[in-house]
């Protein structure tokens, strides 16, 4: 197996979360010789255990584990931390992928997959949790309602911080970034998810829909995020 795209500058811990060995074992093996740090846990209450104790940077979550079901783990994890989430699973009904998504996972690769494909989105994952370097970091973007420091990675509403998962940031800041020009559906996914996607617009559905219900005081007629139909988003001050 090639190592493209080279090797974490720092050693990145990751969680993987599978009941079947012979996975468990090649994400592993793949990932530890790219100069990861792994965990591994075969069910849903050690997973949640081990994330507690080891603070992860990335996990990687099968959803069909043997004591509860993925997205419970997630919703669990979601509790208490905005760790980058990534979904294995066999199922592909776009419904399963939505309802992941929904509980806060932040990509999903459907089994079998290529180990190439898999640490690429992985590495894309642990980018978007990173701290924006630089440039223009410092602005502060404020509506009538809530405050976005791009800088501090930070939303304030109401007098409190709202806590966005990394996907969700990272959907808010290409958004405010070009506040008041339309970004196209292929221009947000690939931005927000990498250079391979471009069609999965049922991502960018429950990604706004989840910041429409987080910022905007009435989501189900939002003032902030406009939705052009099949062209793609809007973010208005």
């Amino acid at each position: 197996m090639s190592s493209t795209g080279g090797t974490p500058q720092s050693a990145t811990r990751v969680l993987v979360i599978d009941d079947e060995p012979q996975i468990v074992r090649a994400l592993v093996i793949n990932l530890q010789a790219r100069k990861y740090e792994v965990d591994a846990a075969h069910d849903g209450a050690t997973a949640l255990r081990l994330a507690a104790a080891r603070h992860p940077d990335v996990i990687v979550l099968d959803l069909g584990l043997p004591d509860m079901d993925g997205v419970e783990v997630i919703k669990g994890l979601r509790g208490w931390t905005r760790v980058p989430i990534l979904v294995l699973s066999a199922r592909h009904s776009s419904d399963e992928k939505v309802e992941a998504l929904d509980a806060g996972a932040d990509d999903y690769v459907t089994k079998p997959f290529g180990m190439d494909e898999l640490l690429a989105r992985l590495r894309a994952a642990v980018r978007r949790a990173e701290p924006a370097g630089g440039g223009e970091d410092d602005a502060l973007v404020e509506t009538a309602g809530f405050t976005v420091d791009l800088g501090a990675k930070k939303v304030n509403r109401d007098g409190k911080d709202v806590r966005l998962t990394p996907t969700e940031w990272h959907l808010l800041e290409v958004l405010v970034r070009n506040t008041g020009r339309l970004v196209g559906q292929k221009q947000l996914l690939q931005e927000v998810w990498g250079p391979s996607y471009g069609t999965e617009t049922n991502y960018l559905r429950v990604y706004m829909a989840q910041l429409r219900r987080k910022l905007e005081a009435d989501p189900s007629h939002p003032r902030h995020f406009i939705t052009e139909p099949g062209m793609g988003y809007r973010f208005e001050k």
